[in-house]
């Protein structure tokens, strides 16, 4: 933009400039979509290691087969590879539409950015800035592209940028860069840099926050996979040849037995499992008007021990009504009110504060504005001077007025119900740290408490989740409104003057913080954080923007402002917080139901590696092929684990996640283990055929896994009991009428006595078994009990 027009910054770019300027790709864009696209999310689901190797797998039993002249043995013991792509298009699908729910509620929510265009104000996408706009910047705003500012003052903070919390003054000339977001001031700048040209390098990682996932159960999988996946290729050729020998170097039962090994070792269900009822929960929470941001949230959420409430927009609706005027003694009404007419008229704060004094003296005003102060939430107040009239303050009693005890024993008398603020003068030109003041009234504004805060806060505490309110207000102020929400025998403390140290030190102490700056409150979480809780905080303005950043789990309204929603993980489309229970339950719901599916998926897993080591050992033919594999899991696994991690769950979550999983999985293992042992000793004692143990190592298996169904299913309801008895008789009917098919004998009276003593010492192992491990795991995690 030539020089002429840097100084005609009224009138902004034409719409001919700004179509030229996009026809050159002169125009912001994000170049990293919120979320995977479509072909990633079948790329990711479809080609996986596993996926891969289940793959191969499946290849060297169909082609074992044809070469032995056994198609139709190849074929069926492949079947195995059918569950796992059933498995990879539920995924799919369930991801797409999850995918799609939040790109529509993500428009939905998307910041837009106010521009010049023709001489008028405009507001336009992320992606449709171009070069040398003329952005109209005010408190709340992030700052999308590197530029320079044209006119007006307004405090930028960058601690996204340079991690220096502390608001910067910025002028006419100076440079803002994208990243960073207003705290304070309304200004016009014009674009200097759009797209990857811009000092953080795209929109995504600029005016987008993007925090590493927290997820237990995720980084619990991935350390479990990279272990199989870094030993299950070795195991497979030292099984490979192991087989060779035990089969007298029958090429085709070495290859069946390899691939039952190796196909029991895979737990290819965990990911799949994980994904899809997370995705489920991002389309359960699109009904209640949740964005999440961040698939693992939920998960995060869920885990919460401690929330740290705003009060204003989260408690309140944000909304403030100026109940009554008290002047000092020979101050006039109608003087203070001459005042705050100019304040209405010519401040550039959009707080609810001043949104309450302009509802009621937003009128014509004859005073002259010759400077002003913004409100700035570290300072606590806002200034403006009046020509022939002097300097005025508005903002906290007790940052205008410290050490005044008459002054704020009176504020102290209104603080029991209202929010109180001062209204002062001076008669020194306007500084950010005026002295002599004369006090001229009391202001008395009163908080809209939202209908839902009281039921939300008292779900918390019947959950056992401590709740803190740490708000910029008088606490006397904030301590009334958590007596109105139902929190009772509540403590509150002032932590204006308190060091870092002090601050540390009574967190334990009180529910209620109040006169927090902003950096304090990231300070609080970050306290928390450090003593071992897992902590949520909810906001809606810049104030909270470095808190929401630092949290667990950040959660914004969508009434605030874009730089608190461009940091959460989750965002309250209503900006209803009778939402953050249901958000909560459905984590519960999540991590519980995973929880007990993964303990059944990771059975197999443990139980299949025993059996190898104990197969190559001893040097004996493996006990299960593919197809006996696919009836026993698909019945008592696969289905099950999928079903039931769809079934609501509010239990509290608690504990270490992967020993719960294990010490579940564990003896259910090694009875199956047990089992399979018992049975070869039958087999070289009896001499029984190696078709009839291994039936009977296949039944044994299928009924350990349905008696621990049974105990994860307790307490049963209708669902439970249906699926149960289905699956207990989908796999009666395959072991009658179909056994040829899953290559088990016909069932005898010999099969049936010798299953029942198998049984009866069976079941003996696996009381004793899960008696040990519930106390050896109880040592380690006294959540397991």
């Amino acid at each position: 933009m030539n020089q002429e027009k840097i100084t005609d910054f009224q009138s902004g770019l034409s719409t001919e400039e700004v179509h030229e300027r996009m026809q050159k790709g002169l125009n912001n864009y994000d170049d990293q979509p919120k979320t995977k696209t479509i072909k990633q999310i079948i790329t990711s689901n479809f080609f996986t290691y596993f996926n891969f190797l289940n793959i191969c797998l499946g290849a060297a039993v169909f082609s074992a087969g044809i070469f032995s002249g056994q198609m139709f043995q190849g074929i069926k013991n492949c079947l195995f590879m059918g569950v796992i792509i059933i498995n990879s298009i539920i995924s799919i699908i369930e991801e797409v539409i999850s995918k799609k729910i939040i790109d529509r509620l993500s428009l939905l929510s998307e910041s837009k950015v106010c521009v010049i265009r023709n001489g008028e104000s405009c507001e336009v996408l992320l992606d449709e800035v171009v070069l040398d706009d003329i952005m109209v910047l005010k408190a709340g705003n992030q700052i999308v592209c590197d530029a320079m500012i044209l006119d007006g003052e307004m405090e930028v903070n960058e601690a996204f940028i340079t991690g220096e919390s502390d608001p910067i003054l910025k002028g006419r000339g100076d440079s803002i860069l994208s990243g960073s977001f207003v705290v304070s001031g309304t200004s016009r700048a014009q674009v200097k840099h759009v797209g990857k040209e811009n000092y953080v390098s795209t929109i995504s990682a600029g005016a987008k926050y993007v925090k590493k996932a927290n997820s237990v159960i995720m980084d619990s999988f991935e350390r479990l996979l990279r272990i199989i996946s870094l030993f299950i290729i070795p195991i497979g050729i030292v099984m490979y040849f192991s087989q060779m020998n035990a089969t007298n170097m029958n090429v085709t039962e070495s290859i069946f037995a390899t691939v039952a090994a190796l196909i029991g070792m895979i737990p290819e269900g965990l990911v799949l499992l994980t994904s899809s009822v997370m995705a489920v929960s991002v389309i359960r929470l699109s009904r209640y008007k949740v964005l999440v941001q961040q698939l693992h949230s939920m998960e995060t959420l869920a885990r919460v021990d401690v929330i740290c409430l705003d009060k204003t927009g989260t408690l309140t609706e944000g909304k403030m009504a100026l109940k009554e005027i008290i002047p000092n003694s020979k101050v006039e009404v109608s003087y203070i009110e001459k005042i705050l007419a100019g304040f209405a008229k010519f401040s550039v704060d959009e707080n609810s504060t001043m949104k309450a004094i302009q509802e009621c003296y937003l009128v014509d005003s004859d005073l002259e504005k010759e400077k002003d102060i913004p409100f700035s939430s570290s300072r606590k107040f806002s200034a403006m001077s009046f020509s022939l009239e002097g300097a005025f303050y508005l903002g906290a009693p007790e940052i205008l007025f410290a050490g005044k005890k008459t002054i704020l024993n009176t504020v102290k008398k209104y603080q029991e119900n209202y929010r109180v603020l001062v209204l002062a003068k001076s008669n020194d030109s306007l500084s950010k740290k005026p002295e002599n003041l004369k006090l001229l009234g009391y202001l008395l504004i009163e908080d809209v408490i939202r209908m839902e805060a009281k039921d939300t806060i008292t779900y918390f505490q019947n959950q056992g989740v401590t709740v803190k309110i740490i708000s910029g207000d008088n606490v006397e102020t904030v301590l009334n409104i958590a007596k109105r929400v139902g929190m009772n025998h509540v403590s509150g403390i002032d932590v204006s003057q308190m060091s870092d140290d002090e601050l540390y030190d009574c967190l334990c102490d009180y529910d209620v913080y109040g006169r927090v700056t902003p950096r304090q409150k990231q300070l609080i979480v970050s306290y928390l954080q450090g003593m071992g809780h897992t902590v949520a905080m909810t906001g809606d303005g810049v104030n909270d923007v470095l808190a929401l950043k630092t949290s667990d789990c950040g959660i914004a309204l969508a009434s605030g402002s874009e730089s608190a929603r461009n940091v959460s993980q989750l965002v309250l489309l209503d900006s209803n917080f009778d939402s953050l229970p249901k958000v909560v339950a459905e984590g519960r719901r999540t991590i519980n139901n995973i929880e007990r599916s993964s303990s059944l998926l990771l059975v197999k897993t443990i139980y299949t590696v025993l059996l190898i080591l104990f197969s190559i050992i001893m040097t004996t033919k493996y006990f299960f092929v593919p197809i006996q594999l696919t009836l026993i899991t698909g019945f008592t696994i696969g289905i099950p684990s999928f079903i039931l991690a769809l079934e609501p769950n509010r239990d509290l979550v608690t504990g270490n996640f992967l020993l719960k999983i294990v010490s579940k999985s564990l003896p259910v293992s090694l009875t199956v283990v047990f089992n399979v042992i018992l049975i070869t000793a039958f087999k070289e004692t009896f001499g029984l055929s190696y078709s009839l143990s291994s039936t009977l190592s296949v039944f044994l298996t299928a009924t350990t896994g349905f008696i621990f169904l049974y105990r994860i299913c307790k307490p049963f309801n209708f669902l439970r009991t249906a699926l149960y008895l289905f699956l207990l008789g989908g796999f009666i009917y395959c072991s009658i009428f179909q056994y040829e098919f899953f290559s088990i004998s016909e069932i005898t009276n010999e099969t049936v006595l010798i299953f029942l003593v198998l049984y009866i010492c069976s079941m003996y192992v696996f009381d004793k078994l899960n008696r040990l491990s519930r106390f050896l795991f109880h040592k380690l995690d006294a959540s397991i009990v």
